[in-house]
């Protein structure tokens, strides 16, 4: 069965919605390293066959406040600086127009989004800069409180009275709408989902979110977010990181069985059109890029050249090969194809 995973793989639309690529590759290069997507993140894509990834633009906790938009244009800077030395490798795309032409052309697309705006500060007219960068999806917030709203933490524990989106954080909805960029709740609390689908009628993703009613987790969204999600034609993507896969969130060398049961959760509750995925693979980034003390955890799925072992996990609980084909890319390059240029 692995065997015709991996034929699946190898020709299928496979799109991550979520990876730290941009962040890793900025600190590896200031480090000293080139080459690194080449030699550090192609090897398992290719693996796993992926073709295409969104890479967010999360700020550090180092960088916060005063350089955010400093390195959020550094780690654009950085992916370019990539392509350049390594043209075949992979594309920086807009458009899922853009990202076929790279995949015929033997590269792997790169989308670009927001995790956390905090790279505009206050100021609405970055946006448009960062849209004519080539970002696609607005993730309003982390998991901590921006100026547009309030992120939810990874795990319980002491804070102020929460809010949700701030004015400026609805000036925000509605000029990424104005734009067509998409809107990305994951890391966002419950009550700035509930403003926006109050306050916004588009489509809407969860890039990077599991199932509450399994793993009680501020970050994964309950039954009536995801029926939201599903009503506007959005997606969720699964996320491996194992602290919202089980509830124990030990560390095993693979939990795809634990994986699948969120799938399997909002195939139950909407169908198998919403459901995509959403790795937010993290134990082989850069340990000088990304540190997140609250979540002391690991990837169910260590990195891409898994994917196969998913898929075949999928094969073996009767998922026929037209249903992965949707979780696997299909559904999320559905709301991808909407994007202007």
């Amino acid at each position: 069965m692995l065997e015709r995973a991996k034929e699946l793989l190898l020709d299928a639309f496979v799109l991550d919605a979520h990876f730290d690529l941009a962040m890793d590759i900025d600190a590896r290069r200031t480090h000293g390293e080139r080459e690194v997507f080449r030699k550090r993140h192609e090897p398992f894509m290719r693996a796993g066959g992926l073709k295409c990834v969104t890479s967010s633009l999360f700020v550090p906790e180092c960088f916060m406040p005063e350089m955010a938009l400093r390195n959020a244009l550094d780690q654009i800077s950085s992916l370019m600086a990539e392509r350049d030395e390594s043209p075949e490798a992979f594309e920086i795309c807009r458009t899922i127009a853009e990202a076929d032409a790279a995949n015929s052309a033997g590269k792997i697309a790169v989308f670009l989004s927001f995790e956390g705006c905090e790279p505009i500060g206050q100021d609405l007219r970055l946006l448009r800069i960062f849209y004519e960068l080539g970002v696609r999806a607005v993730g309003l917030v982390w998991s901590r409180r921006n100026y547009a709203a309030d992120g939810c933490f990874f795990r319980a524990k002491p804070s102020g009275c929460r809010g949700g989106l701030t004015t400026f954080g609805l000036e925000v909805l509605q000029e990424a709408e104005r734009l067509g960029m998409i809107l990305d709740v994951s890391h966002l609390n419950d009550e700035g989902i509930a403003d926006v689908r109050e306050f916004t009628g588009g489509t809407v993703i969860a890039s990077h979110s599991n199932c509450r009613e399994l793993v009680p987790s501020m970050r994964n969204l309950t039954d009536a977010q995801i029926r939201f999600i599903a009503s506007r034609g959005g997606v969720i993507g699964m996320n491996g990181c194992s602290a919202f896969v089980t509830e124990d969130g030990t560390c095993v060398e693979s939990r795809t069985r634990e994986l699948c049961r969120h799938i399997e959760h909002i195939v139950n509750l909407v169908g198998d059109d919403f459901v995509g995925l959403g790795l937010d693979c993290c134990d082989k980034l850069a340990s000088y890029a990304f540190t997140a003390p609250e979540l002391e955890t690991c990837d169910s799925i260590e990195d891409y050249s898994r994917l196969p072992e998913l898929v075949a996990t999928l094969m073996s609980i009767g998922y026929t090969d037209e249903r992965i084909l949707k979780i696997i890319g299909g559904n999320f390059r559905r709301v991808y194809k909407q994007v202007p240029g």
